[in-house]
């Protein structure tokens, strides 16, 4: 949850927000695109790789270069592998685009290449914990967007910085009172608006759709708990990205959360089977899929009384869990020892439940892990 905190800070990044003129340069970017999202790398890879060669003062080709590795990074957010490659390619960005907007403070491509370039290294500051960075990339961001607003009010892709912008700096306050005294520094948010303007980029914008569908799928599971809506978006980028494990994982989430056991069941055994089929999925990220699908499993299970099954799939949650917190433990780990002390309790094992109820003592406290663990210490879970 703290990566969130300052998002509305930095989310003034405008992931395809540019304006392309050139019309081959325009097909082979949309194409690359595509390849991207369904976490085809190699195949983007060789054709931004094209546009660099061909278009070597436009910053299109090293922008989306360096997309590829932020989505080697998002399923697996913790990752730094891939930072200092990604930070690197980020500012060559933006240095390319201060030289043009040096000569033409309008100039509407270097504008939109800079406020993403700006926005995606805060996004990842943020994921580090380096708030003062992060801000300062935002601060340095916001103008350019509002700017690039003005000279083209009509262009659908600007709205999806804007629409982000809008909806975060409006509704991160109130979750997160943490961060108000930072929020006098930047204009207010309209949730409302913020919400219609990502639905009309997520429809009309040439290339920031899917990246506006992206965030319409996030807000509506995290914050506005609509998660019908939710699912609704994330079946549409299932269905166009079968390869992007990002998006089923937000199906079995919403599933979840509207009690669809059946579906939800389907949809993280899909998950555990393809994350072993994604070619290029790092294995980090495959890792962390796997981990969150059978947690969910084993609650599956556990809701049918199947011990057995259940126990299963929380010891290779957690399992998987000692694999990845090497910084802490993850609330993965918390609740599914959690849950295995819940198993034995009704398995009438009382010793090897109070054992787990101890070991999550030990552990970070999620969702009032420690509280219900010292509960049931006192009074069996039957």
């Amino acid at each position: 949850m703290k990566k969130l905190v300052l998002l509305f800070i930095i989310s003034v990044k405008l992931l395809s927000a540019q304006w392309i003129t050139d019309k081959e340069l325009d097909q082979i970017t949309s194409k690359g695109i595509k390849h991207v999202y369904n976490l085809e790398f190699s195949k983007a890879e060789i054709i931004f790789q094209e546009i660099i060669n061909k278009y070597p003062n436009h910053p299109s080709g090293y922008f989306f270069d360096a997309m590829i590795d932020w989505w080697k990074m998002i399923l697996s957010i913790d990752d730094k592998t891939y930072d200092k490659e990604f930070v690197a390619k980020l500012n060559k960005v933006i240095e390319m685009c201060d030289i043009q907007l040096k000569k033409n403070p309008d100039e509407l491509t270097a504008m939109f290449f800079k406020g993403g370039a700006l926005g995606y290294r805060g996004r990842l500051r943020v994921n580090r914990k380096e708030w003062f960075s992060a801000a300062n990339d935002g601060r340095i961001a916001l103008p350019i967007v509002q700017h690039a607003f003005k000279v083209s009010p009509k262009n659908e892709d600007i709205l999806l910085g804007i629409g982000i912008y809008n909806y975060y700096a409006a509704v991160i306050p109130d979750q997160y009172p943490i961060v108000k005294p930072i929020m006098l520094l930047f204009p207010k948010g309209n949730r409302e608006k913020g919400i219609e303007m990502l639905e009309v980029a997520s429809r009309k914008a040439k290339y920031a759709k899917y990246e506006s569908k992206y965030f319409l799928m996030q807000l509506h599971y995290q914050f506005e708990k609509d998660y019908r809506t939710s699912l609704k978006i994330a079946q549409e980028l299932s269905n166009e990205f079968p390869n992007n494990a990002q998006f089923k994982r937000y199906i079995g989430r919403n599933q979840v959360s509207l009690g669809q056991w059946d579906n939800f069941f389907q949809t993280y055994t899909e998950l555990i089977i393809n994350s072993e089929t994604i070619k290029e999925l790092p294995e980090q990220s495959r890792i962390v899929i796997q981990r969150e699908a059978n947690y969910y499993l084993g609650i599956y299970w556990m809701e049918l009384h199947d011990w057995n099954n259940s126990l299963k799939h929380f010891y290779k949650c957690d399992e998987l869990s000692r694999s990845l917190d090497k910084d802490g433990s993850s609330g993965f780990m918390a609740l599914s020892n959690l849950k295995i002390g819940i198993i034995y309790d009704r398995q009438l094992k009382r010793n090897l439940a109070i054992n787990q109820y101890k070991k999550v003592l030990k552990l970070p406290d999620f969702e009032n892990s420690q509280n219900k663990a010292e509960q049931y210490i006192r009074i069996p879970n039957l």
